[in-house]
């Protein structure tokens, strides 16, 4: 169960409506900030979330509360599916497939800064920003280690391909076929393998 302070500043535990609601109002806050950029409306968020206004203030009781909460989501995102790419037991070539290829799936719940939001400030969302770009360095620097993958790529160079493939082309009929073409051309390029 998660928990949130209340008026004395005391934890308390949310109720399974209350979650729901936070997670309504996070996958809303993400297609409207998307679609609409930072500046967009609170009521717009709330009414796409189906709940009202005052919902919103009570969980986010600022436009930078919510933003930061959409921040500190996209990259537990991004955590997760770099631990999923490390953990497999593949070459480290098939673990950067995997990890860009539920980017693409993960791509609208994406608020990145790169995408246009707001920069990490809190400790907590730039410790998971931090160890993301870790996980992904390491399975890296094991296709290199192991000769499977080009030396001089960078994590850098895997974190910005995967923010470009996270924001689909508005004119692209079907993105993620498009995107996933792009991964093969991609990994090609990274590949140390000779065909």
């Amino acid at each position: 169960m998660r928990e949130e302070r209340d008026e004395t500043g005391r934890q308390r535990e949310l109720r399974r409506d209350a979650i729901d609601n936070r997670n309504r109002v996070l996958a809303a806050a993400a297609v409207a900030v998307r679609r609409d950029g930072t500046a967009v409306p609170m009521a717009t968020i709330a009414a796409d979330a189906g709940v009202g206004v005052g919902t919103v203030y009570r969980h986010y009781p600022s436009r930078d509360a919510l933003l930061g909460a959409l921040t500190h989501r996209s990259f537990r995102i991004v955590l997760e599916t770099a631990r999923r790419a490390a953990a497999l037991d593949k070459p480290a070539i098939d673990g950067i497939r995997f990890f860009l290829e539920q980017t693409i799936e993960h791509g609208p719940d994406l608020v990145l800064p790169m995408h246009g939001g707001p920069a990490p400030t809190d400790q907590a969302t730039v410790a998971v920003r931090d160890e993301a770009h870790r996980t992904l360095g390491s399975i890296l620097e094991r296709g290199q280690h192991d000769g499977t993958m080009r030396t001089g790529v960078t994590r850098a160079d895997i974190v910005t391909f995967g923010a470009l493939l996270a924001q689909g082309l508005p004119h692209v009929t079907d993105w993620k076929l498009a995107a996933r073409r792009q991964v093969d051309i991609y990994l090609a390029g990274l590949s140390n393998r000779t065909h």
